[in-house]
């Protein structure tokens, strides 16, 4: 009877330090990672209870998994309800999977990474705190940084840096390491401009870089370790013809000031200051 009145206690001063509302909440989007999504959830949850002092939620993003990953994510959010979500989504992409779980999301901060953790988790309080003091809009991890530390295949590491040429070449001015699965924005910030964005699978990354960066949003670039995961699943070939395609689109979008008109509406007094440029001034700010 002692031991289950202590028991109690513990569980009710648990639900106590974590409200139903997080600071946090990171999303893992997950297509068929039934060998992995299991660890990561463990791992991030254990590094986040040992780390950091704000509250947080961990939600599985599931793609349309044909495999086990759903069922893996349901259970270990009813083991955990508190600190583990999981949502479905009837089809693939990475980017429709973020445009659904950030914009649902009750928490003042909403980010994601990759399953296969690549990106090291130390990177993790100078991605969200920025945005949790309100000093930034959007914050995104950087493996082309000057402090960054990577590990990855020669072939893999000349296709980032040949896009990551093309995009400042395409867009004029300086876009970091638009790919890196290590991201993060106020949900409030999310909610009005993930709308602009059209693209629902890999090059989402890039366009929700440029578009906040059109917009005049507060940017936090941040410095990483990022070892690459041999097992990938990721189609090289496909994503590039997938980028190149979305790159293509943005650009016809910037020239025709399409982009800028469709910021204007969802920033209605943001002011026009060069070339194209809509920079919100502090009482605009969302």
């Amino acid at each position: 009877m002692l031991k289950e009145t202590r028991t109690r206690q513990v569980e009710a001063r648990t639900q106590e330090a974590t409200p139903a509302t997080p600071d946090v909440e990171f999303v893992l989007p997950a297509y068929n990672e039934e060998e992995e999504i299991g660890l990561a959830v463990t791992l991030l949850s254990q590094w986040l209870r040992r780390n950091v002092s704000f509250t947080w939620k961990v939600t599985v993003a599931d793609n349309a998994s044909t495999d086990r990953t759903l069922a893996i994510a349901r259970r270990m959010h009813q083991s955990d309800p508190q600190h583990v979500g999981v949502i479905h989504l009837d089809e693939k992409g990475r980017g429709r999977a973020l445009k659904r779980a950030w914009t649902a999301s009750s928490a003042r901060v909403v980010a994601y990474m990759d399953v296969d953790l690549s990106t090291g988790l130390d990177a993790i309080p100078a991605l969200v705190t920025p945005l949790l003091a309100g000093s930034a809009d959007v914050a995104f991890g950087s493996r082309l940084s000057r402090d960054s530390h990577t590990m990855r295949c020669l072939k893999r590491e000349f296709i980032s840096r040949c896009y990551n040429l093309l995009l400042n070449l395409a867009f004029a001015y300086h876009v970091p390491d638009a790919q890196c699965g290590f991201k993060a924005m106020r949900t409030q910030v999310a909610r009005t401009f993930l709308p602009l964005v059209q693209d629902d699978e890999w090059f989402f990354d890039t366009e929700l870089l440029v578009v906040s960066r059109r917009a005049g949003l507060v940017m936090q670039e941040v410095p990483v370790t990022w070892v690459e995961d041999p097992g990938t699943s990721v189609n090289i070939p496909r994503t590039v013809a997938q980028d190149l395609r979305g790159v293509h689109r943005l650009r016809k979008a910037l020239r025709s000031h399409r982009l800028d008109a469709q910021i204007a509406a969802v920033l209605p007094n943001a002011t026009e200051r060069g070339a194209g440029t809509w920079t919100a001034t502090r009482q605009e700010r969302i």
